[in-house]
């Protein structure tokens, strides 16, 4: 298996539980971590991603829906949850739900509704993983902009032509020009076009 493929993570205070699982997604073709509680999962290093996590409602200590919580806040952690129960318990499930958690299965569970939460889970993490890489790089972008820089690039973004981008700033045409074609070059693009979607990437509102 190659060291870039997605691991899946497991969470279960049963052992016997946690190797079923643990032979499933093998089979399953992922790599698998297991742990017997949340602490441990949560002393353990940042997983590697793309991944996911196969996590218990019902554990002594510290349970599901509040190790899901926790991995929300957190930046490094917040990774696509598939919830396990063996009651079937519904507020439970909802609640997980609404937190945002890919599925809800029901012990024992059988291995094709496993591998359809699997892949649905790890393409989540897939999505995520590049938009917030794509949302880094745009960010560093605007970051090397000098504040009439960065001014310039909204208004012309905004489709200003270069003589009411002027006016509005105070400054002469020709250094709008010169500010846009710096602005061109530090982010990286060649088109007004390119300009535009970065713009819209980066959530930055047309001035009014």
């Amino acid at each position: 298996m190659d060291k870039a493929s997605p691991t899946v993570y497991v969470v279960d205070d049963d052992d016997s539980v946690r190797s079923t699982l643990i032979q499933m997604i093998r089979v399953s073709g992922y790599p698998v971590k297991a742990f017997s509680s949340a602490n441990e999962f949560l002393i353990a290093p940042p997983p590697k991603r793309p991944t996911c996590l196969l996590l218990d409602v019902c554990m002594p200590g510290m349970d599901g829906l509040k190790l899901q919580e926790i991995l929300r806040s957190s930046e490094d952690r917040d990774i696509p949850v598939i919830f396990l129960t063996g009651q079937g318990n519904v507020p439970d499930s909802v609640k997980a739900m609404k937190a945002g958690a890919v599925d809800f299965l029901l012990k024992p569970v059988l291995l094709s509704e496993l591998q359809s939460s699997l892949r649905t889970a790890i393409e989540k993490d897939t999505r995520n993983i590049t938009q917030k890489t794509a949302s880094g790089r745009i960010k560093k972008l605007l970051g090397s902009l000098t504040p009439r820089e960065y001014e310039t690039f909204v208004l012309v973004a905004a489709g200003m032509p270069n003589k009411r981008v002027a006016d509005r700033m105070a400054i002469a045409e020709k250094t709008v020009k010169v500010h846009r074609s710096r602005v061109m070059a530090k982010m990286k693009v060649r088109t007004f076009a390119d300009l535009v979607r970065l713009a819209q990437d980066a959530g930055i509102k047309s001035p009014g």
